[in-house]
């Protein structure tokens, strides 16, 4: 039976059916023909730097396709800000990765556009928890795709229960409308305190309060009903009845704390962009930012050989060569060649990840995030 899901199963990503048809015609021409070069072969987005950096993501996924191959690959770090000139560098027989290409780029291509959008979130508001809620916009098999790369991108957490449990990170999250409108309309206090009591003890008790009456009298309705038990509450006010959310947060904030309840905080969420958030970053406690992440352009990387047997060989338009690219000084990125001597005092940042197919990089999400935040702020991103 066809899988219903549309997911090519993982055993035709690792063996490289999940590919374009005419890599196929490729290896069968070349072994037709008696020929499989070693050559070196290039990941990139832009050949020279024009001052846009973007996020690099879905590292740890190309090591894991060409792990056991014999080939050597050198990259820019997992959480490494780039700009112009190569990501990755594979140096093998031809054929032992041509018909991965596809997979390779999709896996930097997709991953790198969701980190980049999550970065730019997560700078929006950097002294505010900011939360991955956007799973429900792509493909569930892919979910965990999108959770790692908004935290290699620097956000606090995730909500999606399945990409938790593959990356080994607790999932969160508190009430949809949905449990409210289930109560039934005028019986708010039923949903949350049905949550209150079913919610294990690590939950934070966070109550949704915009479902049937305004944000303000649902709030110190919530307040009423858990006491001192409520940590916060959530506004996700659809957009046709939002108005002035800025104002609507404050009026909040205020009649919390005219009536000692200054510890409770605010989350907001519902269609956040890294604007909106540099506009509420002051008035709410968190943010959950969905639809800005999984609706990022994938970025559009390209895979091209640049040498053949030790001599440079590259497409019409391509740059031939070997290459190594750097973090300058003053925190600018330089692409050069890797046999020359490179700009003075700056930073080669392709490093290694395999050596004859052995995985010699490492792969920790947080080291990720704090790189990226550390790039971040050095190029001004």
């Amino acid at each position: 039976m066809d899988d219903p899901f549309d997911v090519i199963p993982a055993e035709a990503i690792r063996d490289g059916t999940a590919t374009d048809a005419y890599f196929e015609r490729t290896e069968g021409a070349m072994e037709h023909a008696g020929v499989n070069p070693r050559v070196v072969a290039e990941v990139t987005a832009d050949q020279f730097p024009s001052g846009e950096f973007e996020l690099l993501a879905g590292v740890r996924s190309v090591a894991g396709l060409l792990e056991d191959r014999p080939v050597d690959v050198d990259a820019v770090p997992e959480g490494g800000l780039f700009d112009g000139g190569p990501v990755m560098r594979i140096e093998g027989t031809y054929l032992e990765f041509a018909r991965l290409e596809t997979s390779i780029l999709g896996f930097l291509s997709q991953a790198s556009g969701f980190a980049t959008a999550a970065l730019e979130a997560r700078l929006a508001a950097p002294e505010s928890q900011v939360l991955s809620f956007g799973a429900r916009h792509v493909h569930p098999a892919i979910a965990a795709v999108v959770e790692r790369s908004a935290l290699v991108g620097g956000l606090d957490g995730f909500s999606h229960v399945a990409a938790g449990e593959l990356l080994g990170r607790e999932a969160g999250g508190t009430m949809p409308h949905a449990l409210v409108i289930c109560m039934g309309r005028g019986h708010q206090e039923e949903a949350w305190r049905a949550f209150h009591e079913a919610a294990p003890p690590e939950v934070p008790r966070i109550a949704l309060c915009d479902t049937y009456t305004d944000e303000v009298d649902e709030t110190l309705r919530a307040v009423e009903e858990l006491g001192d038990e409520l940590d916060g509450v959530r506004l996700d006010t659809t957009g046709s009845r939002r108005g002035d959310f800025a104002h609507i947060i404050r009026e909040v904030r205020w009649e919390l704390d005219v009536r000692g309840h200054d510890d409770v905080d605010i989350f907001v969420s519902g269609g956040l962009t890294p604007e909106r958030i540099r506009e509420l970053r002051d008035l709410a406690d968190g943010f959950g930012v969905g639809s800005h992440i999984t609706n990022a352009d994938p970025v559009d990387f390209a895979l091209d050989i640049v040498s053949v047997d030790g001599e440079p060989a590259a497409k019409r338009g391509k740059l031939s060569g070997t290459k190594q690219v750097y973090r300058t000084a003053d925190g600018a990125h330089a692409v050069g060649l890797a046999d020359r001597e490179g700009p003075e005092d700056a930073e080669p940042l392709l490093e290694p990840l395999l050596r004859d197919g052995e995985i010699v990089g490492e792969f920790d999400v947080d080291a990720a995030a704090e790189r990226a935040l550390r790039d971040a702020e050095r190029v001004g991103f």
